[in-house]
């Protein structure tokens, strides 16, 4: 047990998967120690119930973006609603954005326009960005490099090697860990949690999805954040207390809030 105060920077909150059991959800991560959620919104239903659940509990923030697995079939709907979302200051970042070519639900030229469209929405905005990005990191460099140099960026649930970590930390950005990073053959990511400087890592859930070695196989929650924190300050050496307060400052750094 800690005393410290978690932030995980990364769930689905309003999710299909989580929305019916939303209030218990939150009360476990309360008890649990979090104290500030950031809600990844994807689609039109889960921004408007995003909108709602940060009126209801302030400490849970929102963002917002088409995946790039989601672009071809979804991006022109809700594109404008992002846009509108943020311009009128209810969004904490924009996101998750990014490229995906280990899965190809979308087409690959398709989801860098979005990219595109949204690193101009970001930098008009000034907020930062939120990427995904799965064997794609080459182009997600380059595109950003072009059209997003010096800004302010996090690569959410990094699975990369160590030199794609050293990449997106030569950019300025955060990276981001999640349970994954728990999972026994997880080897190579245990490598970057320790090589990540402390004041640019994140922690997050990445609820509903990817639930922590001893939940392997349930529906990931905010409250299961624990493990993975622990698991992270144990490799890099720290105390688990250290770890929460300097992600924690991070993400406010990050988000403003």
């Amino acid at each position: 047990m800690t005393n410290a105060f978690f932030t995980d920077t990364h769930a689905h909150l309003t999710s299909l998967e989580i929305l019916p059991q939303l209030e218990e959800v939150l009360k476990r991560a309360w008890d649990s120690g979090l104290r500030h959620i950031v809600n990844i919104c994807t689609d039109v239903e889960s921004l408007k119930e995003g909108l709602i659940l940060h009126e209801k509990y302030p400490w849970v923030y929102n963002t917002a973006a088409t995946t790039p697995h989601d672009v071809e079939k979804e991006g022109e709907l809700f594109f404008p609603i992002v846009e509108k979302a943020a311009r009128d200051g209810k969004l904490v970042a924009i996101g998750e954005t990014g490229l995906d070519y280990f899965y190809t639900h979308s087409d690959r030229r398709v989801q860098q326009i979005f990219l595109e469209r949204y690193f101009a929405l970001a930098v008009s905005t000034h907020l930062p960005l939120i990427f995904h990005c799965r064997d794609a990191f080459q182009d997600l460099f380059a595109m950003a490099d072009q059209l997003y140099l010096g800004k302010p960026a996090v690569l959410h649930c990094f699975t990369g090697t160590l030199e794609e970590a050293k990449g997106v930390l030569d950019r300025g950005w955060f990276l981001s860990l999640s349970g994954i990073v728990t999972f026994k053959k997880s080897e190579v990511l245990r490598e970057v949690a320790k090589y990540v400087p402390l004041d640019r890592l994140f922690i997050e859930t990445d609820s509903p999805y990817l639930a922590p070695q001893s939940h392997r196989g349930k529906q990931n929650e905010p409250s299961f954040l624990i493990e993975t924190a622990a698991t992270v300050a144990q490799l890099k050496g720290i105390d688990v207390n250290e770890l929460a307060e300097e992600t924690s400052l991070n993400a406010k750094r990050f988000f403003g809030k």
